[in-house]
Order: C-alpha cells, then structure tokens, then sequence
C-alpha cells in the first residue's frame, strides 16, 4: 500500500479530527476548575514592558536550601544581594505538587525531602531537611513584592526525596495542582508581579511528571503502540520512518495536545496569564506549535556546538559529573583556548538561534526569553577551573538576546548564591545586568 507523504504540523493541527487523536482526547477529560477568586492586583503584562527584566533562575534551590547554615537561609540577605547585582526578575519553582492537595484532597504543611547521597548537588538541598513550601511560597513572594522583583512561576515537578509528584496522574490532576497553586497566591494578593508561568520545565523532557513520561513512553514505538492499542486505530502516516526527530509523530502529536488542552483548560479561569512550556534547546524545540503559548523559553548553551564540546570536553554531562576531578584544570585550558580562538565562529553559531527564537516570538506575537544558559549546563566551583568560560559566554548571549528583541534574559543558570565564585563578582554582575535592562 503506497502511503502519502506525511506532513508533522497538519496532522498536529487536525490531531482532535483524527481518530488517532480520538485515542488521546480521552485521557483528557473535561475538567471543572474552582470559581475565579479575583485579588486585588492582576499579574504584569510581560508584553507591555518597555525593557527587558534581568531574570536569574532560582529553581527550587530557593525552598531547599533554606536552612541554618543553608544558602537561602536568610531570605531577606539573598535577595537583597541579588538586587545589588541588577536582577529584577526570578525564575523559582512554586512546587504545584506540594502546595496542592494531595488525590484525597488532604493539604500537607511540612515535607521531609531525603538525600539518598552526600555527593554535592549544583541545584536543590545538599542535605536531608524540613520545609514548608506553601508557608515558605507566601513569605518569599511577599519579599519579591516588597522590592519589585518580577517573578516567572514555574515546576520541575520532582519528588525531592518524596512520592508526592506521584500523587498527580493525568492531565485533571496536573491542571488542579496549577491551579489550586494559582488560587493560594491569589488569595494572599502575590499576582501582581508575576509575569508568566512555566507549566513543566524543559517540555517534554526534563520533569518529574511521571504520568506523562509513561505516556510518551508507550508512543516510542509506533508498531507496538498500535498492537497494544487496537482501538486507537492511528493513521497509517505515522508509521513512515522520519530522520533526525528526537521523537515519533505520535509522541509529538501526544505532548502537542497535552499542553495545549493543559493551557486552553488554565486559560479559562486565569486568563490574563502567560502560560507555556520552557524548552531545552539541544532538543527538536522548533517543532512545537506555539499558538497557544504565551512566551516563548528555549535553553541555549555554548556546551551544545558539537565542535567546541568534541574538542573541548566543555559539555558539562562529562567534565562534571565525572567521578574523578584529576583532569579538569587540562580541560578548563582547553575551554579558555577554544573559547579564544573560536569567539566569532560560536558567536555566530549563538546568534542564529537566539534570531529562530525571536522569529518564533514575532510570528505567533508573544515574548521570548532565555532562563538558562549560556556556557555550560553544569558547572561549579573547584580549584582547578575558573568562572571565566560562563562569563564570556553570558557577555556574547546577553547582547545578542538585547539586539533581538528578548523579553527576559539571564546571565546564565548559577545566579545563585551557592555558586561562590561567580556569586561575589558583584561588579561583573552590576555591569551585565545594567546592559540587560537597558534594552
């Protein structure tokens, strides 16, 4: 039987006519969202901001390192801190899947998040410890209030050290725990300076929604989804072997209708938020319809050029998660060189994507910005190795992302205060950041 050739964004697009999708549409139910409550300050318009917002990514480092003798324990030094360095924005996990009820409508107060290892962590809690995150989300947010700091909602939706994450199954649980999250700060008036919210980190692929990874799972194999699913009866197109694709059609067709009907059922109640997807963007990125989304996040990084990394050993899922350190003051020389002798060549290879991203932005008329980025993925303090690489890389990214039309910019993803070396350069900070929010 001759098959006609498949076209990715039609089928997408007409995915709730196709029987296929029928097969989908039913793991997505109708889903009744609490009455509005309406506080006395909506959120800001990311869209109307004249200039862009220096934004560093807390994460959930915010919460789990806040502690006695912790990072983030005294949260009034941070963030005081970060102000004096210019950033005018954070990027923190809210932790839906905590400050929500768990699937028998009980709220849980306090959570004990095990380490199951001393090995050192770049980002969340170091050590076994407490927190309180639905106590700790109104405390925080209330200290970004009171010294105007934009704040970009967003989940990893991990565990911690906890099986709560597995509490939520389907996209009613997912859409209940935003939305109740969505409700809590309301109700203590903390929208106002919220600019967005980031539905899952790095969609599809970096969470800790479980649910739906078992679910792009069983579409990793288009054959055997159809024999474990004979009623799905899914359009023979899908069935044509496609390069280069991180994913089947059938996994896009399932993440694309997952976080459009996940936005489309949030939108109903909360209308005047941005809701999207952040995206990693050594990933097929581009292939996501951002019609529904209201800003556009891909991750770029200069540990992604497949030259600089072969040469260089710069990707951070090798030279820093290695069991062994001997090595790294030969590959940070290595970094520096390359660095040095390719500037214009990365540069160059930098700005194309950051360009594809503000076309997106400009197409579908919604902002874009970059949370993460801009070196490496990973990177730490250590005696062999320096913080020149990141700065260099953030120096190049942040002006580029300035000259197309960026929206939120980050220096990169160790703005944090645990990040010793580049945390004290408060002067490199001042002077990045001023470059940022000049526009």
């Amino acid at each position: 039987m001759a098959h006609t050739k498949f076209n990715r964004r039609n089928f997408i697009k007409n995915a709730a006519a196709a029987s296929g999708a029928m097969m989908i549409s039913s793991l997505f139910p109708a889903c009744n969202l609490q009455n509005p409550s309406t506080g006395n300050h909506g959120p800001t318009d990311l869209m109307k901001m004249k200039k862009p917002v220096a934004i560093a990514m807390w994460d959930y480092t915010w919460l789990l390192r806040h502690h006695k003798q912790g990072d983030f324990e005294d949260w009034d030094k941070v963030l005081d801190g970060l102000v004096e360095r210019g950033y005018n924005a954070i990027r923190m996990d809210c932790f839906p899947q905590f400050v929500a009820a768990d699937s028998k409508g009980n709220i849980q107060e306090e959570f004990f998040h095990i380490r199951e290892t001393w090995k050192p962590s770049y980002w969340g809690n170091q050590f076994s410890m407490h927190s309180r995150p639905r106590e700790g989300l109104v405390e925080f947010l209330s200290k970004c209030k009171e010294r105007k700091i934009y704040i970009g909602l967003a989940t990893w939706f991990m565990p911690h050290g906890t099986k709560r994450n597995l509490e939520f199954n389907g996209i009613d649980d997912f859409v209940r725990a935003w939305d109740e999250t969505l409700a809590f700060i309301n109700d203590h008036d903390l929208l106002e300076n919220i600019i967005y919210v980031d539905l899952l980190n790095e969609y599809p692929l970096w969470h800790g929604f479980e649910w739906f990874k078992k679910e792009m799972n069983q579409r990793s194999n288009e054959k055997t989804f159809k024999e474990n699913n004979p009623e799905a009866n899914v359009p023979d197109e899908v069935f044509m072997k496609r390069k280069n694709d991180r994913f089947t059609p059938l996994q896009q067709e399932f993440y694309q209708v997952f976080i459009d009907s996940v936005i489309a059922k949030l939108k109903i109640k909360w209308p005047d938020l941005k809701f999207f997807v952040s995206q990693p963007g050594a990933t097929s990125w581009t292939q996501i319809d951002f019609s529904k989304f209201g800003a556009i996040d891909p991750h770029f990084w200069f540990a992604h050029n497949g030259d600089f990394n072969s040469k260089t050993g710069v990707s951070g899922l090798n030279m820093f998660r290695s069991d062994k350190d001997r090595h790294f003051g030969e590959s940070y020389a290595k970094v520096l060189s390359y660095w040095s002798d390719n500037k214009e060549e990365l540069s160059t290879w930098m700005e194309e994507r950051i360009r594809k991203a503000a076309e997106l932005g400009k197409k579908y008329n919604i902002p874009v910005g970059n949370t993460e980025g801009w070196g490496a993925v990973f990177w730490q303090d250590h005696p062999l190795t320096g913080w020149e690489f990141i700065k260099y890389a953030a120096e190049v990214a942040t002006e580029l992302s300035v000259k197309h039309g960026y929206k939120f910019i980050c220096t990169s993803n160790f703005t944090h205060p645990q990040f010793k070396g580049i945390w004290s350069d408060v002067k490199w900070h001042r002077q990045i950041t001023r470059k940022i929010k000049a526009g």
